[in-house]
């Protein structure tokens, strides 16, 4: 039996996943031995490694190396596998919307043709 009921979920552990929580955890330890320091340079070192995190996720999930919420196959189910789909960028993923992937593109008005009709 399986914690979340069904034995064929995805967890969506991904390379961009495990390294943004890898740097992620070291910023945090560095901005805990600042407090435990009292010191203001160690805990913007902190901030800036947490910030790093943030950024190679962002970069690792665009480069492929993420995975978007929901379903997916068994053969994606491994982390090492790279997300194909990532170019046109994935549905409701506010990081690829803010590269610019993934937005609903607009398509330019077609005018009726009474319109044109009336034009000539």
């Amino acid at each position: 039996m399986f914690i979340h009921g069904d034995d064929d979920h995805d967890l969506g552990h991904t390379v961009a996943g495990w390294s943004g929580a890898g740097i992620a955890t070291l910023g945090s330890g560095l901005c805990g031995f600042a407090v435990v320091r009292a010191s203001a340079p160690l805990a913007l070192a902190g901030v800036s490694v947490l910030a790093l995190a943030l950024l190679s996720t962002w970069a690792l999930h665009l480069a492929g190396w993420g995975k978007p919420s929901g379903t997916r196959p068994a053969a994606q189910w491994d982390w090492r596998v790279r997300d194909v789909t990532t170019r046109d960028g994935h549905d409701g993923c506010l990081g690829c919307r803010l590269a610019g992937r993934g937005a609903p593109r607009r398509r330019v008005a077609e005018r009726p043709a009474e319109a044109a009709v009336a034009d000539d």
